[in-house]
């Protein structure tokens, strides 16, 4: 990696959100300001297996962009081939194109740790590091050698994510003394001590109670004033409350059995809500599958 003239410290320049023929025209003005993700025919694979296929979009900046569909169609395999944690994987390998602000996340000058760095993520169930509260925000950034300031770093982290006020008290104390809605929000705090531009979760509220839930989802929207946050719901409401865009998946299944992921198609969230363009999508949002 090169330093201060390195592609990967260059802010993409503004760009308007790119319509595929799998994507709903919008009918609305407001487009993204900037381009986080372009991504284009991507499929990937488990050995022979195909799980996802042809997959293509934009993503914007400043943005919570939401994906749906039934268990198994590969929202959750699409969002990890953002930061390639599937590389960690053995046996699987991916097709198409991922960029970056701009740049391939497959290139020759990409280090996937600094890849994760810059595009955190957030798991279903909460998993704080069996430590104090402090050292689950600090440990990132120190083994990156953030060696000063680290005491700001926790306090803004865990003020970003809506936890400073219930926890300064008590920064010493495991983070296992904390509720599940608690750990969740510092494991958001974890990830975005790192500064990233973009934020992953996969199910975020899936073990969580309501009041815990609707925490985050509050939190979601106020942190797309700094991040773009990428969403897999299963929950339909939970997506029209926080997403500025959705991308409906299903799973095509074969004469063998064999089921494929696709992306049905994508666009503002309140279009695909009241008006999808493919019947599938319909169906899904009104639970007539699924």
């Amino acid at each position: 990696m090169t330093d201060d003239v390195s592609i990967w410290q260059a802010a993409a320049e503004p760009t308007a959100v790119r319509s595929g023929p799998r994507e709903v025209q919008s009918r609305v003005p407001k487009v993204p300001t900037e381009t986080v993700f372009t991504i284009e025919d991507l499929s990937f694979f488990y050995g022979d297996h195909k799980a996802i296929s042809d997959v293509s979009m934009t993503i914007g900046h400043h943005e919570v962009t939401a994906f749906i569909g039934p268990s198994g169609c590969g929202k959750t395999t699409f969002l990890r081939c953002l930061n390639r944690l599937n590389d960690l994987i053995p046996n699987t390998r991916t097709e198409g194109q991922i960029d970056f602000l701009g740049h391939s996340i497959f290139g020759a000058d990409v280090k996937p740790i600094e890849l994760r760095r810059r595009i955190g993520m957030v798991f279903q169930r909460p998993n704080p590091f069996p430590t104090s509260i402090y050292e689950n925000v600090a440990l990132a950034p120190r083994l990156h050698g953030m060696k000063k300031g680290l005491d700001d770093i926790v306090e803004e982290s865990l003020r970003k994510a809506a936890l400073w006020d219930e926890v300064k008290l008590k920064l010493k104390a495991s983070a296992f003394g904390l509720s599940g809605g608690q750990q969740q929000r510092l494991c958001i705090a974890r990830a975005i001590a790192m500064k990233p531009e973009v934020v992953l979760m996969d199910e975020p509220c899936a073990a969580l109670d309501p009041i815990a839930t609707l925490r985050i989802e509050e939190l979601m929207v106020q942190l797309k004033s700094d991040y773009a946050i990428l969403v897999v719901t299963h929950n339909m409401q939970q997506a029209s409350r926080v997403s500025d865009r959705t991308a409906f998946f299903s799973v095509a299944v074969d004469e063998k059995g064999t089921r494929t992921g696709h992306m049905i198609e994508m666009g503002p969230t309140d279009i695909m809500f009241t008006t999808p363009t493919d019947k599938r999508t319909e169906d899904y949002i009104t639970g007539r599958f699924g």
